[in-house]
């Protein structure tokens, strides 16, 4: 990752509190590598930045993939940096629970006024999640890496490169025809998960659901469990996007009552629903020390 962050900041309190972060803004041209990944051809010359340091050599270390952050409701991405080595959005500063993820290298005395700024903000705001360790842990990854590595196999110098992401069926059909593989994920992408390799959910599509992430599919499935002709199916697609295991209908409907509205699911927790503790998301201590 560069010197700075990219875009304009989003309406945030790390942005204004207690320190206004003025950006000063500059267009960089767009990084070649950006046009590796899924979308990359659409976007423009040049992209706007605003400086967070002036390192001019020592560069820091993305936080995250863009779409490792949206399945968790404790994270929240609060600025891309301009990287790179890595995909257009990858995330540069972050929170996930009660971490400050922060991608840029410099010490303070390297950095812009707006980034010493924003660098305070950002400690400021992240005691207020003290206690609040993250929910989910790195078990997977997320979806949107399928089409990702698809379109590298045409650039890496390896015949056995992707073998390992994909059901053999499907590499050896499009191992010569990357870009066809790649839009194959991206057209099922709703339908995504991952073991041992990314699979497409052809077994959910055959109950008539479009999506395995969608709280109207677990409900949906919960609610095949009384159907005599696709409670087998409903129960194992269950197990196969929850960690739950109940004996009927009734009690996955209780479960799913007495946690509504906490329910959420996440690709990097291992493409499951997973609940909030009670209680979990409210904001934490925030009382002033002695």
């Amino acid at each position: 990752m560069s010197d700075a962050a990219q875009g304009e900041p989003i309406k945030h309190q790390v942005f204004t509190t207690p320190f206004k972060v003025v950006p000063q803004y500059e267009m960089w041209k767009t990084p070649p590598n950006y046009r590796r990944y899924p979308g990359g051809s659409e976007l423009p010359a040049e992209l706007k930045v605003w400086r967070v340091q002036n390192s001019g050599k020592s560069y820091g270390s993305v936080v995250s993939s863009p779409d490792a952050f949206d399945s968790f409701p404790d994270a929240e991405v609060l600025t891309p940096g301009f990287n790179t080595g890595k995909q257009n959005g990858a995330v540069g500063v972050g929170r996930h629970g009660n971490y400050l993820q922060w991608g840029f290298s410099s010490a303070p005395s390297q950095m812009t006024e707006p980034g010493r700024c924003f660098l305070l903000n950002c400690i400021c705001y992240i005691r207020k999640f003290d206690g609040k360790a993250p929910l989910v842990y790195h078990q997977s990854s997320p979806r949107g890496n399928a089409a990702t590595i698809a379109g590298f196999i045409k650039i890496v110098n390896d015949p056995n490169y992707g073998r390992t992401s994909f059901p053999a069926g499907i590499f050896a059909k499009y191992r010569n025809d990357p870009d066809a593989l790649a839009k194959l994920y991206q057209d099922n992408i709703e339908l995504v998960y991952y073991d041992r390799g990314y699979i497409i959910d052809d077994e959910l599509r055959s109950l008539g659901l479009d999506s395995n992430r969608k709280p109207q599919t677990l409900e949906k499935l919960i609610s095949l469990r009384d159907d005599p002709q696709k409670a087998s199916l409903a129960e194992k697609l269950l197990k196969r996007y929850t960690n739950e295991s109940f004996q009927n209908a009734r009690q996955w409907q209780g479960w799913l009552a007495a946690n509504r509205g906490r329910i959420f699911f996440s690709d990097v927790g291992g493409y499951k629903f997973l609940v909030v503790p009670a209680g979990y998301l409210e904001m934490a201590n925030t009382k002033e020390s002695p």
